[in-house]
């Protein structure tokens, strides 16, 4: 079950993504326009003229994973590793992604060697996120006590924290230092305490799905975590709001909207908690807001909803997805779309990595060639 809801968190992450990618900057009202009443209902071109396409959104969550198995790597080879630093290196492989038209030759520096780093297929800039590059071209310092302003955009907190933060939330142990990893990688790129405390919050929100808990406890139990931090204020202000329009019923993407536009993280995590948990049944009848998607499997209909709005429709997608992709399993995700989504192969040979070492406690056999794949850098 634990490798199903690695691949249903990976896998249905970038399908969320692929789905809002092409109406990321959209009104609903251009997007209805465009696409009929009812919005997208699947992938469609996107501003390259292909369908299926991810965004920096996936791009990050892949070398987060990736710095994740390097570091237990390095655990395993010298007996120790600031797991921070691996990941930061991680996203500087990222980086080079966004910098190059392919993989650049000539740089044997350690940490930027890998097999990620070599898929051609990531070279693409996506739109990525301001704040993600220039926190990441700026020299790495040291993170702020959890609750202060960061060192580096210490004013940002949009969505590229949450966005990229969950595989934290699938390694398991305890979730104080689930949250506090995920909020001090996000402290590389944003320093706003609602930027990092967010992207915190919804890698415990994926840990304890992964432990088994229903949706909505898991949601509560995350807020309740949450609140231990100073500046939690309005992230916990989001997440109340959408639990309080869940129980509202009658979902749509004028409701969603009232939950901001998502490009800040405390709304993006807000969206996407909404629309996963009014997947939940029962559905409302027919003509009647999810109703609007009658004919698709909740999974999809939730996914429908968390893009179909005025907003950063890539990252709720996203985040929809990792949430409804680790509460299910892979069984959930819809093949017609899964077979149509760029990179697939390599996001689940990649989780299937991750599965393999966290299952065994990280104590793989390892090989010449695991250790080209992932170097402990």
């Amino acid at each position: 079950m634990y490798r199903s809801r690695v691949r249903g968190c990976l896998l249905g992450g970038a399908i969320g993504d692929a789905l809002g990618a092409p109406i990321e900057f959209e009104s609903i009202a251009r997007i209805r326009d465009l696409h009929g009443p009812e919005g997208v209902t699947g992938f469609v071109h996107t501003w390259r003229g292909s369908t299926g396409l991810i965004t920096d959104d996936t791009q990050m969550t892949l070398f987060t994973v990736e710095g994740l198995l390097r570091a237990n790597v390095r655990v395993i080879t010298r007996g120790q590793a600031h797991v921070p630093s691996v990941i930061h290196n991680a996203y500087l492989r990222w980086l080079d992604t966004q910098n190059h038209k392919a993989p650049p030759s000539g740089d044997d520096t350690f940490f930027r060697t890998g097999w990620l780093r070599e898929q051609t297929w990531l070279y693409s800039q996506r739109a990525p996120g301001n704040a993600c590059m220039s926190g990441l071209r700026a020299p790495a310092a040291n993170p702020a006590p959890l609750g202060e302003a960061g060192p580096i955009n210490s004013n940002s907190k949009g969505c590229g924290t949450v966005m990229r933060s969950a595989p934290f939330g699938l390694i398991g142990g305890d979730p104080r230092e689930v949250f506090r990893l995920a909020a001090e990688c996000s402290q590389f790129t944003h320093g706003h305490p609602t930027g990092y405390l967010a992207a915190g919050a919804f890698a415990v929100l994926i840990h304890l799905l992964v432990e088994g808990l229903p949706l909505r406890q898991a949601v509560v139990d995350s807020m309740k975590l949450l609140a231990e931090y100073p500046g939690h204020e309005e992230t916990s202000r989001a997440l109340r709001a959408a639990l309080v329009l869940v129980d509202e019923g009658d979902p749509g993407p004028e409701k969603i909207e009232t939950l901001g536009g998502a490009w800040v993280a405390e709304e993006a995590l807000a969206i996407a908690v909404y629309c996963a948990l009014v997947e939940q049944p029962p559905a409302p009848p027919r003509g009647q807001g999810m109703g609007a998607y009658a004919g698709f499997s909740p999974f999809q209909q939730a996914l429908l909803l968390a893009v179909n709005h005025s907003g950063d429709s890539d990252s709720t997608g996203a985040i929809c997805g990792n949430i409804l992709g680790v509460l299910h399993g892979e069984s959930v995700l819809p093949g017609e779309w899964l077979v149509a989504l760029e990179g697939r192969a390599a996001v689940a040979e990649l989780a299937d990595d991750f599965a393999t070492q966290m299952l065994q406690g990280g104590m793989v056999s390892y090989s010449t060639e695991w250790f080209a794949k992932y170097p402990g850098s």
